[in-house]
């Protein structure tokens, strides 16, 4: 009897305790779902085109023979690498020393012509000075007719004096030309670069102006590309643009300049762009093709949201937009991709906090727990 006493008693106690914890468990609060957030921004929209160029040396083509004669020594091939001032042929020499020698002994003539010029209209000056001082003196032995016939002497020779600067100045050009003539029989280099044809060989006879080699300046490259018309306004000098090479690395350049002739069969303008790297060490060539991302139109302002913020339901885009320490559903309407993001055209206001991370389970008005996103 006492046993059975006890079991009722604790069946009883038992009994009485779960509507407590049933009543417990159903008035506890949800916890906070914990989300990361993104701000919408306002920023530049730029769309971007697809446009074929290619590279272009900025120093390039022939080297051409400025004096003339038979050429003694060709000192580079094809696909040499020279310095600027490096020589890359030599001509015969034996004529233009002898023209240079020749003009020398001119300019020695007419130094001593020169000389003499000048003694002589000294002489004659002071034999002026003598007369005239004997004419102010009224004495009864000046001469008058010496005195006119050495004032004659006095002007021819300044006038011979004359002469002969301008004939010593006309001989030393001459010296001069003949000089630039011989150092010229050494063809060099004008700018560093990498021989690409040979257009003489030795025994060959080159007049002024003839070609030597072709020469291409590989370290001083930019973009030429023919940008469609419609395309030229969102274009100016220094607009930063994107292109890629063969290996598909995506590489900067600047806009130097655009052309103002255009096509009227296709109805592009040329421009040219200045790349942001180091031509040689990548190997590049003269010619070779790259695709420049040319901008549609000049950029604008937008309102902007991280594409892990948009969640389509039924085909609708939606966002959860944090306010307080809640999450509340929004509607938006969406336009163009900018890399990671969306534009916004409705729903959505610059400095929005929207929900990145943890949507996916989020319900409208749910309190949420976050951190702001990168």
């Amino acid at each position: 009897m006492i046993r059975s006493a006890r079991i009722t008693v604790t069946v009883i106690a038992l009994a009485a305790l779960f509507p407590v914890v049933a009543d417990r468990a159903w008035t506890q609060e949800e916890p906070p779902a914990v989300v990361q957030v993104d701000a919408v921004r306002l920023e530049p929209l730029t769309q971007w085109v697809p446009v074929i160029g290619r590279l272009v040396a900025r120093q390039s083509g022939v080297v051409a023979a400025l004096a003339p004669g038979a050429v003694a020594e060709m000192r580079v091939d094809v696909g040499d690498r020279l310095k600027a001032g490096d020589v890359l042929a030599v001509l015969v020499t034996d004529a233009l020393e002898a023209e240079r020698d020749l003009r020398a002994a001119e300019v020695a003539g007419y130094v001593a012509r020169l000389a003499t010029a000048r003694a002589e209209f000294k002489q004659s000056r002071q034999e002026l000075a003598r007369l005239e001082k004997l004419r102010e003196s009224k004495s009864a032995a000046f001469p008058k007719a010496r005195y006119e016939d050495v004032r004659q002497d006095v002007a021819m020779g300044e006038g011979l004096v004359s002469e002969s600067q301008a004939q010593l100045a006309g001989a030393r050009a001459s010296l001069r030309l003949a000089e630039i003539n011989l150092y010229n029989a050494e063809i060099r280099a004008p700018y560093p670069g990498v021989v690409t044809l040979r257009h003489t060989a030795s025994g060959a006879y080159l007049n002024v102006g003839e070609p030597v080699v072709t020469l291409i300046n590989d370290a001083d490259m930019e973009i030429e590309a023919d940008v469609p018309a419609q395309r030229i306004a969102g274009l100016k000098p220094g607009t930063a643009v994107d292109f890629e090479l063969s290996n598909q690395i995506l590489y900067r350049a600047f806009v130097r300049a655009l052309v103002p002739e255009e096509n009227p069969l296709t109805r592009t303008r040329p421009v040219r762009f200045t790349p942001d790297l180091d031509p040689a060490r990548l190997g590049l060539a003269n010619n070779q093709s790259v695709i420049v991302h040319v901008p549609l139109s000049e950029a604008r302002e937008v309102v902007s949201v991280h594409k892990d913020a948009v969640i389509e339901r039924q085909g609708t885009p939606l966002v959860f937009v944090v306010d307080g320490d809640a999450a509340s559903v929004r509607t938006i309407e969406l336009g163009e991709a900018i890399g990671g993001r969306f534009e916004v055209l409705s729903g959505l206001e610059p400095g929005d906090l929207v929900v990145v991370r943890g949507n996916e389970r989020l319900k409208d008005g749910q309190k949420v727990w976050f951190e702001q996103g990168s």
